[in-house]
């Protein structure tokens, strides 16, 4: 099988379920956005040594390529087709982990700025693609266009979980949140 198709040349793309759309599509920026934070995350279990951590990584990949397909889909047509879905042990199993990540953590005083470690940085962007890819999610949502209602909540989760994770990377690593110093 080819990589290239040439189906895209005049910039539409085909959802599952075969409804061809522009490429510039907010359900097509929804989906190339959790696209994107799977390769974040990639990197950032490339850049962490902690076993438990990678474990952790892979699944939330795992977890991105439901959301991915579940974007990808004509909602029209995904009732006949058999789509992965989320569930709320995926957002409970996360909450689990900040918790326990949290119970080792200094209570933060200020807002933090991201940076000290490769794999601190890295976890900050996949923070914020994640929280773009919320964004898409809502605006969807906000146009009339379905969405299911847990991928965005496990996107906001998710945000959360690589806050933390953030930090948590940093106490293992021995290096200290800095915090934000506003100029007064």
């Amino acid at each position: 099988m080819k990589i290239y198709t040439k189906a895209g040349d005049s910039g539409k793309t085909t959802l599952i379920g075969g409804t061809r759309v522009p490429k510039s599509h907010i359900r097509i920026e929804s989906y190339g956005t959790v696209d994107e934070l799977n390769s974040f995350i990639g990197l950032l279990s490339d850049l962490v040594s902690d076993t438990g951590i990678k474990t952790v990584l892979k699944e939330v990949q795992d977890r991105l390529f439901t959301v991915g397909s579940s974007l990808a889909c004509d909602p029209e047509k995904e009732p006949n087709l058999k789509i992965p879905d989320l569930k709320e042990d995926d957002i409970i199993y996360l909450e689990k982990l900040i918790d326990q990540m949290n119970e080792v953590l200094e209570p933060m005083k200020s807002f933090i700025l991201p940076g000290g470690h490769q794999a601190i940085s890295t976890a900050h962007i996949a923070r914020c693609v994640c929280r773009r890819a919320e964004r898409w999610c809502v605006n969807l949502h906000e146009e009339d266009l379905f969405v299911e209602p847990m991928v965005i909540k496990y996107l906001n989760r998710l945000s959360d979980y690589l806050f933390v994770l953030a930090r948590y990377i940093g106490h293992l690593n021995g290096v200290a949140d800095s915090p934000w110093k506003p100029r007064v």
